[in-house]
């Protein structure tokens, strides 16, 4: 008897047509029952079990039935995303994320634009009106007090995503940003940096704060140079990293590393470094914090902290979709509050610091001594 070769989902669905909620299972490698938990936002799920069902979900374009939805009295969920965030890399992969889930979850997604400090509260309320069972808020609106008091005054469930002290009238998805500062700061000390160079995020985000604080700990901690000409305040945009950079490498005695609150803003101190003639990493380690696509396009590569924007704001939908439900459902329904885990990423933008005398000097005198 001739043995036939197994064939591949995609083979399969080639001869068979309209891809099931069975093949998605098959080609993530999970069951059917847990990948209709994802769909559905019922259950608690790994993050890593949710991206391979969303990754399968988009290679095999599965569209879950609407009748059975209906059916089944999965009724379609409003979901407002209010944002206003300068970091165009950390929108975009913030989007990403909500997007995928939200597909996943039957989610009718109203998006909407707001000027951080111009008229928060009416465009808070303008959103409201479309009939929304939800609203998700990214930074800085998610420190927003006219925001949450708005949300709070029309009584619908929210769910901020990256804030640093969330509120308890609302759900919540974050890392821990002192610990995450606090684990990268330790690393360029590890590596032999004593003067370290910090720029803060914007300060109307409770993000920036946690962030300072963990570095300040770590410096504490290992002994460095705690100097306060050290900490320069930065918008988490990548003008205000060029006007940091600028300012601590003219310094009298530069620092051998700057660690900048996002990505943006490390960037910018990588391009004012090659600007004035210093070699990244050789004359001077730059690390930055999201890990965005912004990362790995620059020259270096960032060394950076790596939160999961897609994934926190993947795991957003999620949470909101369960209290959504639950409340439809008559239940009790508490704002959750998810912490998700960060990863140091090292690439090509650090390394221990030249022995060289010349590496402390402020950069004139430096280059007189090469």
């Amino acid at each position: 008897m001739t043995k036939t070769k197994p064939e591949s989902v995609q083979e399969e669905l080639e001869r068979r047509g309209q891809p099931t909620m069975a093949d998605v299972a098959k080609l993530a490698g999970v069951s059917a029952m847990t990948v209709s938990r994802v769909m559905n936002g019922k259950g608690l799920v790994r993050e890593s079990t949710r991206r391979k069902v969303a990754e399968a979900v988009a290679a095999l374009n599965y569209t879950p039935n609407q009748e059975a939805r209906n059916l089944a009295g999965s009724k379609p969920i409003r979901v407002g995303f209010l944002y206003s965030n300068p970091s165009a890399a950390y929108l975009s992969e913030f989007l990403v994320g909500l997007l995928s889930q939200s597909g996943l979850n039957n989610v009718q997604l109203f998006v909407e634009k707001c000027e951080a400090g111009e008229h928060e509260a009416e465009q808070t309320r303008r959103l409201v009106e479309n009939g929304l069972d939800g609203i998700i808020l990214p930074p800085p609106l998610c420190d927003s007090e006219e925001v949450l008091a708005a949300i709070a005054d029309a009584n619908i469930p929210a769910v901020v995503v990256a804030c640093g002290l969330p509120d308890s009238r609302v759900g919540a998805v974050s890392i821990d940003d002192y610990e995450a500062a606090h684990a990268m700061t330790r690393h360029l000390v590890n590596l032999g940096h004593h003067r370290i160079g910090f720029v803060v995020g914007h300060p109307n985000q409770t993000a920036s704060a946690r962030r300072l604080e963990g570095y300040r700990a770590a410096i504490a901690e290992q002994g460095a140079d705690a100097s306060e000409e050290l900490i320069v305040q930065g918008m988490f945009t990548y003008r205000s990293g060029l006007d940091a950079a600028e300012h601590l490498l003219a310094l009298e005695e530069r620092p051998t590393a700057i660690f900048a609150s996002n990505d943006d803003m490390a960037a910018a101190c990588v391009a004012v470094a090659h600007r004035l003639g210093l070699d990244v990493p050789g004359d001077l380690t730059v690390t930055g914090f999201d890990d965005t696509a912004l990362a790995t396009t620059i020259w270096p590569e960032l060394t950076t902290v790596r939160q999961p924007i897609a994934g926190m704001a993947r795991e957003a939908v999620q949470s909101l979709v369960r209290r959504v439900r639950a409340l439809r459902e008559g239940e009790e329904a508490e704002p959750e509050q998810v912490r998700m885990d960060f990863e140091l990423v090292r690439r090509q933008s650090d390394a221990a610091p030249r022995t060289r005398p010349s590496a402390l000097l402020p950069l004139s005198a430096a280059k007189r001594a090469s």
